[in-house]
């Protein structure tokens, strides 16, 4: 099983355990996010390790090919200067130099395979971690409005509406006693005032008739 293959079972088995945790919808959305970066850092971590062993058997492979055509030169100059036994010598560590690069050359062509799998997956998977990002926002805002909504519905469903009228009509019965009392005391402080100033008004007019008399008395009338 390769490296993606292992990735997407630690994936499923975290989302699974989460699942049947049944925990905070939320929570669980941002840690199947956590797992997905993870997973693409391993990944990442995986490519760049393919392309290192890539890099090395593209370098091993083109030693060899320089090596190969160096005997070959060797060969050449040997054979020119007539000496054919050390032309054959030189001749025998190019066929030994092309053997290795013809080992190293499928060995490289195969890791240039394998890495530019690797990168596609790689690029599949980030692809994927910016999607469930957004679902992410998006899932989250909507869980977040819809434990707001059941909150306050739930608020009001905890006020019994009919028992709060009731209780709203007695408290306006009372009110409306204490202000007819209030109008009532008002009204007799009313009535009793007006009283007091009328005996008033006739002890001011007795005390005028009396000083009126004693002065026609004075007078002679």
């Amino acid at each position: 099983m390769g490296i993606f293959g292992r990735i997407g079972d630690i994936i499923k088995a975290n989302i699974n355990d989460l699942l049947d945790k049944a925990e905070d919808p939320v929570k669980m959305i941002k840690q199947m996010v956590i797992d997905m970066q993870e997973a693409v850092t391993k990944a990442t971590s995986g490519l760049a390790q393919a392309m290192a062993q890539e890099k090395k058997l593209q370098r091993d492979y083109e030693k060899f090919v320089a090596m190969s055509k160096e005997w070959e030169n060797k060969a050449m100059a040997a054979l020119q200067a007539g000496n054919e036994d050390l032309a054959r010598k030189a001749l025998a560590k190019k066929a030994e130099a092309d053997q290795q690069a013809n080992m190293y050359k499928q060995m490289y062509e195969q890791a240039a395979q394998t890495a530019a799998t690797l990168k596609t997956q790689v690029e599949q998977l980030k692809a994927k971690l910016d999607e469930a990002r957004m679902k992410e926002s998006t899932l989250i805002a909507r869980s977040q409005a819809a434990k707001a909504q059941k909150e306050i519905a739930k608020n009001i469903g905890t006020f019994d509406h009919s028992s709060i009228s009731a209780k709203f009509s007695k408290f306006e019965e009372k009110i409306l006693k204490e202000e007819a009392e209030a109008q009532a005391f008002t009204q007799l402080s009313e009535g009793t005032t007006s009283l007091d100033d009328e005996f008033k008004a006739l002890e001011k007019n007795m005390a005028v008739d009396d000083e009126l008399a004693k002065l026609k008395a004075k007078l002679g009338k």
